[in-house]
């Protein structure tokens, strides 16, 4: 049986991130083309489908690191200033552009809130291990 472990990150990232797209599961806030996703970056996000590849993103964060907070997910999606004059130490993204995917997440029922942070429901797992299955045959 194929697994999300099985298929390469970015081709199962850009396949979630089409289902969700195409089953309207989460929606792209209205600031998302105007803001930054971090300290480090420079602009805002290029890629119309930026808020649903985060998403798939953070899902399979959590499918494969178990539960995370918001906290170590803005590590993940940290970085340092490219081509800055001045200090270029590590900072970490953005909170809402974490925050607000892992919200909408929480209200399609792919994620559950738990002590720890948050990790990834049998819907979630669902979702991803039939996406996976479904790049393994392509």
């Amino acid at each position: 049986m194929i697994t999300a472990y099985d298929i390469e990150p970015n081709r199962l990232i850009n396949a979630v991130a089409e289902k969700l797209n195409d089953d309207k599961t989460v929606a792209p806030p209205e600031w998302v083309q105007y803001v930054k996703s971090g300290a480090h970056k420079e602009r805002a996000p290029d890629d119309p489908k930026f808020w649903y590849k985060r998403c798939a993103s953070i899902l399979r964060t959590l499918y494969v690191k178990g539960p995370q907070g918001v906290g170590a997910l803005r590590e993940k999606y940290g970085g340092k200033p490219g081509s800055r004059s001045g200090r270029m130490h590590f900072t970490r993204a953005g909170g809402s552009s974490v925050r607000k995917p892992l919200q909408q997440l929480e209200r399609a029922g792919l994620v559950m809130k738990i002590k720890d942070g948050r990790k990834i429901s049998s819907k979630g797992i669902a979702l991803l291990n039939g996406v996976a299955k479904k790049v393994g045959k392509a």
